[in-house]
């Protein structure tokens, strides 16, 4: 199989979501942001790999479209963990980077 930069990329930033997700509702006791992020960040992934089986060019671009949206989504929802300290700025400022780059 060949290597695809932004299929690794995607998945190694889910694995980073769902371990700040959990980090959130047990040490932050914070539920509902929390599980925004965790939909819209793993979400990002998931619609790249729908996108790599696309039936069109169509089909796949309409996939990555989705994944671009739920990349902004998951940075919002960062931005404003952030902004009400649950994260702090140093936790926010290495997941954003990788955010910014999927």
């Amino acid at each position: 199989m060949k290597d695809n930069i932004i299929q690794d990329k995607s998945f190694q930033f889910a694995v980073r979501i769902i371990n700040l997700y959990k980090y959130l509702i047990n040490n932050k006791k914070e539920f509902i942001l929390s599980k925004q992020l965790l939909r819209s960040g793993t979400s990002i992934g998931a619609n790249i790999e729908e996108s790599i089986g696309g039936y069109s060019a169509k089909d796949f671009l309409a996939k990555l479209s989705i994944s671009y949206k739920e990349a902004r989504e998951t940075i919002y929802w960062l931005k404003l963990l952030k902004e009400t300290e649950y994260i702090s700025k140093i936790e926010f400022d290495s997941i954003y980077k990788e955010a910014d780059e999927v």
